[in-house]
């Protein structure tokens, strides 16, 4: 993609029509276009792997992974540090593939790459991380030693909607605590999910053979999780895709991390700054068309100010551009892909037709749907219960915190959650009794952070955990050694 002053990377002589696997080489899949939500026009073409390069990629990277794993660790940190340097040198480049393959503005750009450096500067951390414990042995003079071992080979499997940011969030740990990976991007986003990261790696030097960018459809993510060399299926993706992913995985006895969508709550009570709450609730439902499993799914509002807070959603909502996100000011640009359009369309019609009400937006133009505010929202619509991934923010009224706390548990998911009020306090008593992985006072619902462990509870996951000291548990195992003496 030209941009200026960046011609030369990354070199699409080398990459286009390829996949990643010890170097640029065509894939048995054939080739893919990608293909830009904004305007309908191809961006590029890439290649796809087949279910026999990915087991070509597991048995090249199963041979180099033990050779890596004994590499020191400051020479784990410097490929990361050198990832750092590049992704900093060419996020130029790196937030225009994600602005034209992704469909986002470029704030959502650079949010990627600051989240994506953010990654990679905590798995630095965790490299440097003591490896293991000293325990008390069973018998006097006895040595006893625990410590963590990689796994060898991880899976990555990454979706269209934060392409770099996920591949980093797995990537960056499972190489620093020395493992090689098998990264499949999202067809739909599989440059910035894909091809970028492989280049920034490859000029950070990372030995061949330890990264494969394996771009596909369903039939590699199936191979990917099914690999014999892959010990461990990094997941980030619809809970559907994810009970697949983990019945495949689970024939193999592999460690599966699932990061899957959520339904998820913010709740006003009557005490809140209802201005701040509802800035708050237009960005997690409306940021990057809300498509993130992060976003708000459903407004939870006291009788008493839901008439106030309804108001301010629908004045943010209509003071949001929406159009193609390289036009200066936009606001939102398009869903994703025909299919996800005609998904919000169904969710939002059916629910008007059973008694909601939209307050603003409401219809689309092509890939392009507007922030939506609904009112009238009850339990038998699909606005209730589904997750949307659009620009929509249903609004349901309660009368007490019991009644809150029973509505926003009354969906199979449990990701994450805003509380507000202006009591802390009574805000924290009330989070606490949410059935979720996270929780956010007087925030945003859609939140990340490098040092934190993310992840949900219900079907919004399998109880793992990605980020902070968790990734050391999903990506490294441990091993016992004893001794009669010293050693």
């Amino acid at each position: 993609m030209p941009v200026d002053g960046e011609r030369s990377w990354p070199d699409a002589t080398e990459w286009t029509g390829k996949i990643y696997s010890e170097g640029w080489r065509s894939g048995g899949g054939g080739t893919s276009q990608v293909i830009e939500p904004a305007t309908g026009e191809p961006l590029a073409l890439v290649g796809v792997a087949s279910p026999a390069d990915v087991e070509r990629a597991g048995a090249r990277a199963a041979r180099i992974a033990p050779r890596w794993a004994a590499t020191s660790a400051p020479g784990r940190v410097d490929v990361l540090m050198r990832a750092c340097h590049a992704l900093r040198e060419h996020g130029e480049v790196v937030r225009e593939w994600i602005v034209r393959e992704s469909g986002g503005v470029p704030a959502k750009g650079d949010y990627e790459i600051m989240a994506g450096l953010d990654q990679l500067r905590h798995a630095i951390g965790l490299a440097s991380q003591p490896p293991g414990e000293v325990l008390t042995p069973q018998a006097p003079g006895g040595t006893s030693l625990a410590w963590r071992v990689p796994l060898g080979v991880v899976g990555v499997i990454t979706p269209w909607n934060a392409p770099l940011l996920f591949a980093m969030r797995a990537l960056a740990p499972a190489l620093a605590l020395g493992n090689a990976v098998l990264l499949k991007p999202d067809p739909l986003t599989p440059v910035s999910g894909g091809v970028l990261v492989a280049e920034l790696f490859r000029q950070a030097g990372l030995p061949e053979g330890v990264l494969h960018v394996l771009p596909g459809d369903a039939a590699a993510g199936r191979a990917v999780a099914a690999d014999r060399h892959v010990a461990m299926v990094s997941f980030t993706g619809s809970t559907a895709v994810g009970r697949e992913v983990a019945r495949i995985a689970g024939e193999g006895l592999k460690r599966v991390s699932l990061e899957l969508g959520g339904k998820n709550a913010l709740v006003v009570l009557e005490d809140a700054d209802v201005e701040a709450a509802a800035a708050a609730g237009a960005m997690s439902s409306f940021g990057y068309q809300g498509q993130a499993c992060v976003a708000a799914g459903r407004h939870l509002v006291h009788a008493d100010v839901v008439e106030a807070y309804t108001e301010a959603l629908v004045r943010h909502a209509r003071a949001l551009p929406v159009g193609d996100p390289r036009v200066e000011g936009m606001a939102l640009g398009p869903v994703i892909s025909e299919r996800q359009a005609a998904r919000i369309e169904r969710i939002v019609d059916e629910s008007v037709a059973t008694g909601a009400r939209a307050l603003t937006g409401g219809s689309r133009e092509g890939l392009f749907y507007p922030p939506t505010v609904l009112d009238r929202v009850d339990r038998s619509m699909p606005a209730f219960h589904e997750e949307i991934f659009g620009p929509v923010a249903p609004v349901i009224a309660f009368r007490g915190e019991d009644e809150a706390v029973e509505i926003a548990n009354d969906t199979a998911y449990g990701l994450t959650a805003a509380v507000h009020s202006r009591s802390v306090p009574r805000a924290t008593a009330l989070a606490r009794r949410l059935r979720t992985g996270m929780v956010h006072i007087n925030d945003v619902s859609a939140k990340d952070a490098a040092n934190a462990p993310f992840g949900g509870m219900g079907v919004s996951g399998n109880a793992s955990r990605i980020g902070g000291t968790a990734s050391l548990e999903q990506f490294t195992q441990w091993r016992w050694m004893t001794a009669p003496g010293g050693l």
